[in-house]
């Protein structure tokens, strides 16, 4: 397990300041051997896995070893994935950030360049929805709905054939999440995210939600042919 310490550095260009009062002008994080007693127990297998009513839709909650300073945990390891059975190669990270509480975003898919995601929350809170939208699956127009908070630290796997969205629950929310093909705006698709066909308990009347106009303009489910289809055995739907 990484254990760092933190040292003043010079801003490039500058020579070594003297030792002086204040904040470094950069900082510059370095590793560092473990101190005693500070190392994982041997259980320590970095991450819990755990299907939801969608057996497809994964929820991990990645393990925090403590101390006094704080702890420290592996959000991704694609070692751990793929011991579960995961093979998914997530080729970007994304960052959203939301001012208020009760904005939502979402129902995404890409299609094609199809994008299995897994997510999860660097502050604050949202409810995390995957609705399942491939043709001929037993699951057809359900969802999964998840509340994944960044004091606990659970993520969402969502994977391809699912359309994915959100609503925060607290002010200031940040979502961080991989996917395994890049953005293409010109390939993303929607869903309407209060479709009432869906069902899904938002925690924000659609009314008083903090949405864009995009998000409110999609289709509802039963007006689109989903690019989507079930194949029994796997966990992620294929294109059409």
């Amino acid at each position: 397990m990484p254990h760092y310490k933190v040292t003043a550095r010079p801003p490039p260009g500058k020579a070594e300041p003297r030792a002086r009062a204040g904040p470094p002008a950069c900082v510059a994080i370095l590793p560092m051997l473990p101190e005693p007693g500070q190392t994982a127990p041997e259980d320590f297998d970095g991450v819990d896995i755990a299907a939801t009513a969608i057996p497809e839709v994964i929820r991990l909650t990645p393990k925090r070893f403590g101390d006094a300073r704080g702890f420290f945990a592996e959000t991704y390891s694609r070692r751990a994935l793929a011991e579960a059975g995961i093979d998914i190669d997530f080729v970007q990270d994304n960052l959203a950030y939301s001012r208020a509480a009760g904005t939502v975003r979402g129902l995404h898919f890409q299609a094609p360049a199809a994008q299995a995601k897994l997510v999860g929350v660097v502050t604050g809170a949202v409810l995390d929805v995957a609705l399942d939208i491939r043709g001929g699956s037993p699951t057809f127009g359900r969802h999964v709905a998840v509340t994944l908070t960044a004091a606990a630290g659970e993520q969402l796997l969502v994977p391809v054939g699912f359309a994915h969205g959100y609503c925060t629950l607290e002010p200031d929310t940040r979502v961080a999440y991989k996917v395994s093909d890049v953005y293409a705006p010109e390939h993303e698709r929607g869903i309407l995210w209060h479709d009432p066909a869906l069902a899904i308990r938002w925690p924000v009347a659609p009314a008083d939600a903090e949405v864009s106009e995009r998000d409110r303009s999609w289709p509802r489910l039963d007006q689109i042919e989903s690019p989507f289809a079930y194949a029994a055995g796997r966990a992620e739907g294929v294109a059409r």
